[in-house]
């Protein structure tokens, strides 16, 4: 049994509201029984016996049933996780800045991403991995900063999603929990 962690995108901004109580119902009712939700930004903690793939199917097939929206997720493995969480070389509280971590599930898009905050002048990002870019923005003007203006372009919006450096370390702990329950 595996422990995961799964990011839905956009949801509770841009129409899609869902209540984390009725998501938390729905996975439950498609077979994913210890769910838990975290905040009420679309962030997830369960133990299945698929594989990250299969989850990341099941539960995209469960909130568009569910919910009737084109469902996007992000799932990692908890360990994968608490490495990405570990490897982000920015600070988790700062009075300045705002760490944050975009995921993927598409390579290609967070390569294309990476490239363009890369040519950015100011340039506070670093690649954490194939699915997982860290990068500040400056405190009260994070969706003014340069980066996250390229990152909200549709090409790249679709197919990310974007958790403070915070967010992630409640959710990393709260899937270690769940492993270590054996659920």
């Amino acid at each position: 049994m595996g422990s995961y962690a799964v990011f839905l995108r956009g949801i509770n901004v841009g129409g899609i509201n869902i209540k984390m109580a009725d998501l938390r119902e729905a996975l439950k009712a498609a077979g994913f029984a210890d769910a838990r939700t975290l905040l009420a930004s679309g962030n997830v903690v369960l133990a299945s016996p698929l594989d990250a793939d299969a989850v990341k199917r099941e539960c995209e097939k469960c909130l568009r049933d569910t919910f009737g929206y084109d469902a996007w997720v992000v799932v990692l493995e908890s360990a994968r996780l608490s490495d990405l969480v570990a490897a982000c070389p920015y600070p988790e509280d700062d009075k300045t800045t705002h760490s944050y971590i975009t995921l993927s599930s598409d390579t290609g898009v967070l390569d294309e991403l990476d490239a363009a905050g890369a040519a950015l002048e100011e340039n506070e990002q670093e690649r954490l991995g194939p699915e997982a870019l860290a990068w500040l923005a400056p405190a009260g003007g994070t969706l003014d900063s340069p980066f996250s203006k390229i990152s909200a372009k549709a090409k790249f919006k679709a197919a990310t999603t974007t958790r403070n450096l915070r967010t992630l370390l409640k959710v990393r702990d709260a899937a270690a929990e769940l492993a270590a329950s054996g659920a």
